[in-house]
This record gives structure tokens, sequence and C-alpha cells, in this order.
């Protein structure tokens, strides 16, 4: 099951809801996180219900379209707590977007445009760790955005600290990959 549906789990362990309140739920208490849309809302809640992890417990019609609020059931709340106590294994394996563009810039690409590349982006690193310490600095800042915050600032800075030390390398990765 989807990271998403644990988290609509968790939204509805709360008391019921529809799913346009599901995904303004989710939005307000993960602001920075990858929003939901709409239609993934309503995706995994029919994956929920046919799962029986969920269940329908009445439609109302508040000004526009019939809504329908979903319940969580007791096997939902098994699932749940059964996700919750579930420690997440370190991943075995190093993948990213940034790391695959600095192999391949050393790959196809003299040591000069490899090294360009992680100064530019080490630059924007630097601009984004800029922008979350001032929203964190900022008093209205609600406590949910702090904690993403928090969490973006904490990947950025160890990124930070990878691209240093690539840096220093990318002459000796680059003779080592074309020897």
């Amino acid at each position: 099951m989807s990271t998403a549906a644990h988290v609509l789990l968790a939204l509805l362990a709360g008391g019921p809801l529809h799913g346009y309140d599901l995904k303004k739920a989710h939005d307000l208490r993960f602001p920075k996180a990858k929003p939901l849309a709409f239609g993934q809302v309503y995706a995994t809640l029919g994956r929920l219900e046919r799962d029986g992890l969920v269940e329908q417990v009445g439609t109302s019609r508040e000004g526009g379209p019939d809504r329908t609020r979903f319940a969580l059931t007791d096997a939902g709340r098994q699932a749940l707590a059964s996700w919750l106590a579930t420690v997440e294994t370190p991943a075995p394996y190093v993948s990213s977007e940034l790391l695959a563009k600095v192999v391949v810039a050393l790959l196809v690409a003299d040591p000069e445009q490899a090294r360009a590349y992680l100064t530019a982006q080490r630059q924007a690193h630097t601009e984004r760790l800029r922008e979350l310490t001032a929203l964190k600095a900022d008093p209205a800042t609600p406590l949910g955005d702090v904690v993403a915050a928090d969490f973006a600032l904490t990947h950025l800075d160890a990124d930070l600290r990878w691209m240093r030390t690539t840096l220093e390398r990318v002459a000796e990765l680059h003779q080592e990959i074309h020897a």
C-alpha cells in the first residue's frame, strides 16, 4: 500500500471525512510535500474501500455535488497501526537525479563541465537553504511548515556536503572512469 494511502488512513483516524476535506487536511498537514491531486484521493479511497480499510458512512450535499464521507474500519485501524510500527529499512541503494547527473557528467564530459554542473547545483541548493531558513525564522510560519523545512534543510545540507566532497574528487573520478 502506498504512503499516500496510509496518510489518508491517518487523516480518517480523526473521524469521517469526504475526499475534498481529506485533500485539504493533507495539504494543511504536509504543506511543503507534493500535493495530492483530487483524482489520487478518490482513486486511493476506492482502493481502500475495496480492501475493507475504509467504508462509506453517508453522503451530504453542501451547496455542490454529493459528497460521500468515509470512515476508517477496524481493519483500517489495524493496517495503520501496523504501518506505524514498522521501521523503515534504510535504502540499500542510493538513487537520485542529482547523483545520476554527476555520474553522467563525468562519463560524457570533461572534468570542467562536471565541476561547472556541481558548482551551479551547489548555488541552487544554497539559495533553497536561505529560503527555508527565512521561512523557519518567521514567527507566523505554522509548525507543520517548520517541521517540513527542517527535513528539507537536513537533506539539502547532506547534498551540499556530498557535492563539496565530489568537487574535490572530480578530476580523480574522471580519470578512473576514462581509464
